[in-house]
């Protein structure tokens, strides 16, 4: 399994409701990519002060391996949703942390 993290700097003028419609298309991607398994989104909840770097809100999106991870990034939708990120995040690219982990099986 694959584990995909964004976190998100917004800009301070980023409405919620912009946010919500970012979020929301993430998640609707699920219902036509093979592989997607989950999306989990939501703001930053740790009691750890500053720790966070500014990231304070994000996503996570599981998919079963590689190649469906590759499919998502390559996907036409996916890329409209991350161009709307970057429009919205301070200093565009700079204002998102992305990083993948690979899960191993559990039940190997």
């Amino acid at each position: 399994m694959i584990r995909h993290c964004v976190f998100i700097r917004f800009k301070p003028e980023t409405p919620n409701e912009t946010k919500a419609a970012i979020y929301a298309e993430i998640a609707a991607l699920k219902t036509r990519l093979p592989g997607f398994l989950a999306a989990h989104i939501g703001d930053n909840v740790s009691p750890e002060a500053g720790m966070d770097k500014g990231y304070g809100e994000g996503f996570i999106v599981d998919f079963d391996g590689p190649a469906a991870r590759d499919a998502y990034l390559a996907d036409p939708e996916h890329q409209k949703t991350g161009a709307r990120i970057v429009d919205n995040a301070v200093g565009g690219l700079d204002g998102i942390l992305v990083y993948d982990i690979e899960i191993a099986d559990q039940n190997s």
